[in-house]
């Protein structure tokens, strides 16, 4: 017991950084949004004809898009998610340039109603290193 008296610090930053460690496989697990790879990706657009949503800003776009993506900055997608209210019945997976601000994107459209929402593990970077193909954008 003396030992826990004279240390209770210690102990407290024990568990605090262990919750700390934690903290991020809980948000994970109860998130709306599933982490997906490439190859499940494109079973979705195949076999469940997904929406790919393209949350990166306009100055990123330029560079191309994954097939027939739509284009909706995360900044706009509050304003314009009403654009996405016909889709919602349909798998979603909303990607970034490297996978980063996804889960905020798919948080807002679980808020519009969608129920499969995807995030592309590595944005476009992992769909380019994989070789898979984009489609140009028009200026």
């Amino acid at each position: 017991m003396p030992f826990i008296e004279k240390n209770w610090w210690l102990i407290l930053a024990m568990f605090i950084s262990g919750a700390m460690l934690l903290w991020p496989i809980l948000q994970r697990r109860l998130s709306p949004v599933k982490d997906i790879g490439n190859l499940n990706v494109t079973h979705l657009i195949n076999h469940q004809n997904a929406v790919l949503l393209d949350v990166r800003e306009t100055a990123e776009f330029a560079g191309g898009k994954l097939p027939n993506a739509i284009h909706i900055p995360l900044s706009q997608l509050k304003d314009r998610g009403a654009e996405l209210a016909k889709l919602n019945t349909r798998p979603i997976v909303v990607y970034c340039a490297r996978g980063q601000r996804g889960r905020a994107a798919g948080a807002a459209l679980a808020g519009l109603g969608f129920a499969s929402i995807y995030q592309l593990q590595g944005g476009l970077r992992a769909w380019k290193d994989a070789g898979l193909p984009l489609e140009s954008v028009a200026s």
